[in-house]
C-alpha cells in the first residue's frame, strides 16, 4: 500500500483553531491568531495539514473568530455550534455534528492546530486500535494522554452535547466517561505531539525544523 493512501476508508479530521491561544501573543509575530503563527515560513496549522493530508480524505478546520484567513488553505471552514467558545470540546461537537451529517457511523479525528510535528502513522495506528476497542482512541506519549488527538465516533456527539450544554468542560473528564484508551508513541528522539503554545516553544520548533531538512 501507498503511503499516502489511507489504510481505512472515509477518514475525516478536524483540526481545532477556535482558541483563544492568549499565551503565544499572536499579534506581536505579525498573526491574527495562534495557528496563523508563522514556522519556517508557513503558518502552524499549514503544518498540521501538510501531516494530515497523506493520511486523511477529508480535512475540516474549526475557526470562530477570524474565518476569512483559513480561506486559503483548502480547507472547509466548521464553526463551534454552541455560543460562547466553552472550550476545545465545542470543536470536537461541531466536527462530530458535521461527520454525522453525512455518516452516522463513522469517526471523526481531532487534532489542534498547534502541533506541527504529527507522526505519519496516527491515522493508522488510531484506527486499529478503535477497530480493536470499538471506542474512543487518544494519542499518548511521554506519559500522557492527549485529549484532543483522538479518534471520535460520532455516536459520542450526543453525549457530549449534553456535557457541555451542563456546563462540563474538561475534556479527560468527559474522556473518562466514555473508557477511552490511549495508543501510545515514542518519545524518541523527539516528541511527535508537541505543542507550541508560547514564544519559547515555536523557537524549539523552529530548531526541530530546521534539524530535518
Amino acid at each position: 500500500m501507498s503511503p499516502s493512501s489511507p489504510p481505512f476508508p472515509l477518514t475525516r479530521a478536524m483540526i481545532l483553531a477556535g482558541g483563544l491561544g492568549r499565551r503565544m501573543n499572536a499579534p506581536a509575530h505579525g498573526a491574527p491568531e495562534k495557528p496563523l503563527v508563522r514556522l519556517g515560513g508557513a503558518p502552524l496549522i499549514a503544518h498540521v495539514i501538510d501531516r494530515l493530508r497523506p493520511q486523511v480524505d477529508q480535512l475540516w478546520i474549526n475557526a470562530n473568530s477570524d474565518a476569512e484567513a483559513y480561506a486559503g488553505l483548502g480547507c472547509e471552514l466548521v464553526p463551534d455550534t454552541l455560543a460562547g467558545h466553552p472550550g476545545p470540546l465545542a470543536g470536537v461537537l461541531a466536527g462530530l455534528e458535521r461527520l454525522a451529517a453525512e455518516d452516522a457511523g463513522a469517526s471523526l479525528l481531532t487534532v489542534p492546530a498547534d502541533i506541527p510535528f504529527l507522526p505519519g502513522d496516527l491515522v493508522e495506528r488510531l484506527r486499529r486500535r478503535q477497530a480493536e476497542t470499538g471506542g474512543l482512541v487518544c494519542a499518548g506519549s511521554l506519559g500522557q494522554r492527549h485529549p484532543v488527538i483522538a479518534l471520535w465516533p460520532a455516536s459520542a456527539r450526543t453525549a457530549l452535547r449534553q456535557s457541555l450544554e451542563a456546563g462540563r468542560l474538561k475534556v479527560g473528564l468527559f474522556l473518562d466517561t466514555l473508557n477511552a484508551v490511549t495508543e501510545v508513541w515514542d518519545s524518541e528522539p523527539d516528541d511527535p505531539f508537541f505543542n507550541v503554545n508560547t514564544p519559547e516553544d515555536l523557537a524549539i520548533a523552529e530548531i526541530r525544523r530546521t534539524a530535518r531538512q
